[in-house]
Parts: C-alpha cells; structure tokens; sequence
C-alpha cells in the first residue's frame, strides 16, 4: 500500500486531491493529512471519508519538527504532496512574516524528514505568481525565470527554490507543479468567484480592484488533481510542469458571467450589475497570468478536461446547493467542527 502525507489537506485544493485520489485508488492507498487548521482549513471539507481506515488526520504545523518526525516514524510516507501554505496576497501584503514562516521554512522542514527518511517523491505545489506579470502576449513556460512581485509568490518562488536546491545537491526525488488560477467546490470565500457567488446571493457589492481587466488564467481544480497524480507517479525526479486551464479571462469578464449565470438559475433579478463596485487597485497586481501546459501534455499526456463554461456553472451550483457550507463560513462556525468531530472521538498529533 502506497502512503502519501498530504500537506493542507483541509484547504481547498487539498481536500479535492484528497477526495479524487480515494475515489481513484480506494483502499490501495494510505493517506496522512497534516493540517495546522488556519483560517482556511476546513475539516467538514472531508467530513465523508473522515472514518475511513486508510485516512489518518494530524493537526499541527508543518514546521513543527517534532510532529513531522513523529509521522514519518509511524508512517513511513513514501510521498509528500506539499499544498501547505498562507495563499492570500492581499493577507500577505498585510503580514509578510506569517509566509515566510510557512512557506519557507516549513517547506524546508519537511524536506529535511524526506531526505533522512527516503522517501520516493516529494511534490512542491506551486502557482503560476511566481514567474510575476506578462503583458498582453506571451505565455509562462518552465524556463521563464522567477520575477515574484508580492510577499506571498516571493514566499513560493523562495520554496520552490530550496526544493530544486535539494534535488541539485542532495538528489531528493522532486518534482514542482506551477498551475494557474484554481476554482471549484470548497474554496474559501475570499477568493474571487467564492467571494462573488456569496456577494451576489446576499445582494453585498461586488469589489473589483482597478478596472477589472486584470487577466487570469483558470483551472478547474479536479483537472489540477489528476495533473498532480500523474507527476507523483510518472514524472522523472527534478521536472518542472506548468498546469494550466487555457482560459484566460478578465477579472471584469469573470464578475459578469457569475452574475448571469446566477441570475439564470436563481430567477433573481436583483442580482446585476448593478453590484459591481470597483475599488483601489491591489499594490503590486500583475496585469497578466498565462500558462504554457506544452511540457506536461508532451511528457505525461495530460489536458484539461473542463472548460471554463461547464467549469462555473457546475462550481456555482455546488454553492448554491451547499449554502449552509458557505454560511459557517462566512460567520466562522466551520471552525468548531474540529472540536465537535475530534474532541473526544479520535487520537491525533498536536503541537497544542
């Protein structure tokens, strides 16, 4: 059986892998997720395969050294899927130090336990930030050098820096995943279409930096996951993939499909246009994101499957049909779900 620790695994993107690697490899597989359960990790996320017995859940920070010590000891994890991190650039403009910390320095700590444990793969998830801001032509590839312009892609440029360092010095098996935007079920409503759906359905304007015609290139995040597992399983150690949804769109463009999309299904006509607010720019916003997928669909034969259409119609009406989801939170009660589920019920690792 093959065990993987799956790094924030409560977050958005986390728990989608998580989900679509069990359905995929049911009980071939063991998976450890280690989440510190920050604002943005949400167990209820996982609340379906919480009992199974191939799923362990270790509450602790991944730069806690003797937690992550603890685990491989127990567990022996032959791959670590490193989604942890502080992801907001708005938050990291506020407090720059929290993503150093966490980004940085626990990306570190767990190379150092993979390195003296042997594990087979260490997978580094990274974004598209860190290559900076094109203009109106031209697309990121892997050879495109690191030009970071916020305190959070900085912070993931310097990770995957000292990822490739461990691979060039001490030939850990590695390999970097840089996708673009993500979208899908379960991401925190901070986030651009999260933050949009639940502004709309509460009749809140709708904030958009600038002008709104800052581009952005999005993925579905299932069509992320299956990337990540054919990197873990077929990519030779040392590889850089870019994962992208070839759907660039203004963010302006991206406000208006929401909004008409939930006016169609809801019948609501209040939701309009009319909500739009623009508001000052973001310090530092790159005008541009866009991926070259070329690499990965050469060497592992891998495309996107959801386009951008079917893509929002089926995120918005996952919304739509987990209101309650949304709500907790919004106001904030999602966090006493740790404390109802594991109170009393299970053992875990914890550094509190």
């Amino acid at each position: 059986m093959k065990t993987y620790l799956v790094t924030g695994g409560a977050g958005f993107i986390g728990c989608n892998f998580i989900k679509y690697m069990f359905a995929k490899y049911n009980n071939k597989i063991k998976i450890i997720n280690l989440d510190k359960l920050t604002y943005a990790g949400n167990l209820a996320n996982l609340k379906e395969i919480e009992t199974r017995e191939n799923y362990i859940f270790v509450k602790a920070d991944i730069c806690d050294s003797k937690v992550v010590d603890t685990i491989f000891k127990k567990y022996h994890p032959d791959y670590i899927v490193n989604f942890a991190a502080e992801s907001h650039v708005d938050r990291s403009i506020e407090d720059p130090s929290i993503f150093v910390k966490t980004n940085v320095l626990g990306t570190q700590t767990l190379l150092n336990f993979s390195l003296t444990n042997g594990i087979k793969k260490f997978l580094q998830v990274s974004t598209d930030e860190v290559y900076g801001s094109l203009g109106n032509e031209g697309y990121f590839t892997e050879e495109t050098p690191l030009n970071p312009h916020s305190p959070y892609s900085a912070s993931k440029a310097s990770a995957d820096m000292i990822v490739k360092a461990y691979y060039d010095t001490y030939s850990l098996p590695v390999n970097i995943t840089r996708c673009s935007n993500n979208y899908g079920p379960y991401q925190f409503p901070e986030k651009l279409i999260p933050l949009m759906i639940n502004n709309c359905l509460q009749k809140k304007k709708l904030p958009i930096y600038g002008t709104g015609n800052n581009i952005r290139d999005w993925l579905y995040v299932c069509d992320h996951n299956k990337a990540i597992d054919l990197v873990i399983s077929k990519a030779k150690p040392g590889k850089v993939y870019n994962i992208g949804g070839n759907n660039e769109i203004k963010n302006i463009d991206i406000v208006k499909i929401i909004i008409n999309t939930l006016r169609e299904i809801t019948k609501d006509n209040t939701i309009s246009e009319d909500l739009i607010a623009f508001v000052e720019d973001r310090k530092g916003h790159d005008w541009r994101y866009a991926i070259d997928s070329s690499l990965i669909k050469k060497e592992l034969n891998w495309r996107p499957k959801v386009g951008f259409g079917s893509g929002i119609r089926s995120t918005i009406n996952w919304y739509l049909e987990n209101l309650k989801w949304m709500e907790l939170i919004v106001s904030g009660e999602y966090k006493n779900y740790y404390e109802k589920y594991y109170g009393n019920r299970r053992i875990i690792f914890s550094s509190k």
